[in-house]
């Protein structure tokens, strides 16, 4: 399912390779069935910031945004479990289950980042995508609450992974803007490829 594909990239740092690939990502967005309409639009605009801005200012913004705090980190079980063991035990799990489903993980890559376990999923069927998406919703929403603080089109990509579940998209009306810098929000808040080349690739 290339959309999963798509909404991974998106969610990646924003490289001059990524930005080249915008147009493809865009109709793919534009043409899915299962995005609605007021999340296509709002990625639409997340396509257009990410193509439009100063390559360097988008690289510094992604890592402002994302590399800053917890809760906004993109590793869903740093969300759960911290740094704790049970954390590293989790990553285990979720690495099996991709090497059951024959992907090998490249090995600068966490198993728990959200745009791999998107790259995952874009390789499976619909109802095991919307299974997984809905075992971690809680996580996503709050990630996506995060973003909708800080008034980020980020937002666009977590609010249409909620909706893809089957989950109510969150509100960005009920949610007060906040401007400080990303770690600030872990009080108020708190809650290239991924696969080597020499794997096995499923169709969704």
């Amino acid at each position: 399912m290339l959309e999963f594909k798509a909404l991974s990239a998106l969610l990646s740092y924003p490289t001059a390779e990524l930005r080249e690939a915008l147009p493809e990502i865009a109709a793919v967005i534009a043409t899915s069935p299962l995005i609605a309409p007021p999340e296509r639009n709002e990625l639409s605009a997340l396509i257009d910031e990410i193509g439009e801005k100063d390559l360097l200012a988008a690289e510094e913004s992604y890592v402002d945004l994302f590399d800053r705090g917890r809760a906004l980190s993109l590793h869903l079980f740093e969300h759960l479990h911290g740094d704790g063991r049970e954390r590293g035990e989790a990553m285990v799990e979720l690495k099996q289950l991709y090497a059951a489903a024959g992907f090998v993980l490249a090995a600068r890559e966490l198993p728990d980042y959200l745009p791999v376990v998107l790259e995952y999923l874009s390789h499976r069927n619909i109802a095991e995508a919307r299974d997984m998406l809905t075992d971690c919703a809680h996580i996503l929403t709050a990630i996506g609450r995060s973003l909708v603080a800080r008034r980020s089109r980020y937002a666009a990509v977590i609010q249409a992974l909620l909706v893809m579940a089957g989950e109510q998209p969150i509100d960005s009306a009920k949610i007060p803007p906040v401007h400080e810098r990303p770690e600030a929000l872990d009080h108020d808040w708190a809650e290239q490829p991924a696969f080597s080349d020499a794997a096995p690739r499923q169709a969704g």
